[in-house]
């Protein structure tokens, strides 16, 4: 069931059905959460299952305002709080202590959670509306099944969960790709996931320079969107060069079978034979990476929609304001293990 975020009906019957312990599709500025009340470890729980997501990989909690963060994190260093301050409510997840009697089953058990204060009109309605009713935070990951697509509309959560999911409509979101996701548990801003919010953005405002792991980092807690497959829509995604990409055009034209579909998603032009008009899909990729970023996951939806066998993704340019867009295609284009 889908309801009008801009109805107070409909903010009531969300914060109603997330103190029942119920799920909830919420919109929020990033991607839309399949949410669920955070201090209710039987409710979180609906959440793994519906998504087939694995229990140990933690969800993040949204709270309201920054002071739910006391609620459920046991300290908050310096430059957190200088991040809480600047880019709350926003797009920025704070991996932080968390205070052990809560949200043990959304954090996957670990002695941290993430914390975030979502900026979406409809999603701060729903979660001042639960607050009143005891719900002190939600757990939301992306709305969608574990490993796919990350919904961007309320269409696309209906289209993964069905009807029967009661679902806030807030619109397409602004962002289009999940929140930057820093660590702040171990004495130094650690950058866990990119987004949005750049590395100099954060030290800008925190006065500490962010850690970016070169690597997979043993001693960072585990978050929500790092594993080296995820994003992936049905068709797979290759991630080329655009020289590359006109070359493969070339021998597609030579050598391909008839069968075969292809979809472009590139910032310049590029020659299609005439022979692959009626197998290539072609769309221009914005060259505005917040735009980018924006279009990428209904982008990707949409290709998977039109049938295609692969999706040829023109590689984002190396820049921290492209990190983000760079690391969901990246996800998107890496084979399940």
């Amino acid at each position: 069931m889908i309801l009008d975020g801009q109805s107070s009906q409909a903010i009531a019957a969300a914060a109603q059905a997330l103190q029942r312990g119920e799920l909830v599709g919420l919109p929020t500025e990033t991607v839309y959460g399949l949410a669920a009340d955070a201090g209710n470890d039987a409710a979180v729980a609906k959440i793994f299952e519906a998504k087939g997501r694995p229990a140990n990989h933690p969800l993040i909690v949204h709270v309201a305002s920054a002071h739910g963060v006391a609620r459920f994190a046991s300290h908050v260093p310096d430059f957190a709080q200088k991040l809480i301050d600047a880019f709350w409510p926003g797009p920025l997840t704070l991996i932080l202590p968390r205070r052990p009697d809560m949200a043990a089953v959304a954090a996957g058990g670990q002695n941290s959670v993430g914390l975030r204060c979502p900026s979406h009109p409809t999603a701060h309605a729903v979660l001042q509306s639960a607050e009143t009713l005891g719900v002190l935070g939600v757990a939301a990951p992306s709305a969608n099944l574990f490993g796919r697509v990350s919904p961007t509309t309320a269409a696309h959560v209906a289209g993964e969960f069905g009807e029967s999911l009661l679902i806030v409509d807030g619109g397409a979101c602004d962002v289009g790709i999940e929140s930057t996701i820093v660590d702040c548990t171990r004495g130094a801003p650690v950058l866990l996931r990119p987004g949005v919010l750049t590395p100099q953005q954060l030290r800008a405002v925190c006065g500490v320079d962010v850690v970016v792991p070169v690597a997979v980092d043993a001693d960072a807690p585990r978050a929500s969107g790092t594993l080296a497959s995820h994003y992936a829509p049905s068709a797979q995604v290759l991630l080329l060069d655009a020289s590359q990409m006109q070359a493969a055009l070339n021998q597609l034209a030579a050598t391909a079978p008839e069968p075969t579909r292809v979809a472009l998603w590139s910032r310049g032009p590029l020659q299609i034979h005439p022979a692959l008009a009626a197998r290539v899909v072609s769309c221009a990729m914005p060259k505005d990476p917040a735009a980018c970023a924006h279009d990428l996951f209904a982008q990707l939806r949409d290709f998977d929609q039109q049938g295609v066998t692969q999706i040829w993704v023109e590689r984002p340019p190396l820049a921290p304001e492209w990190d983000g867009v760079l690391d969901r295609l990246t996800r998107a284009a890496t084979p399940a293990g």
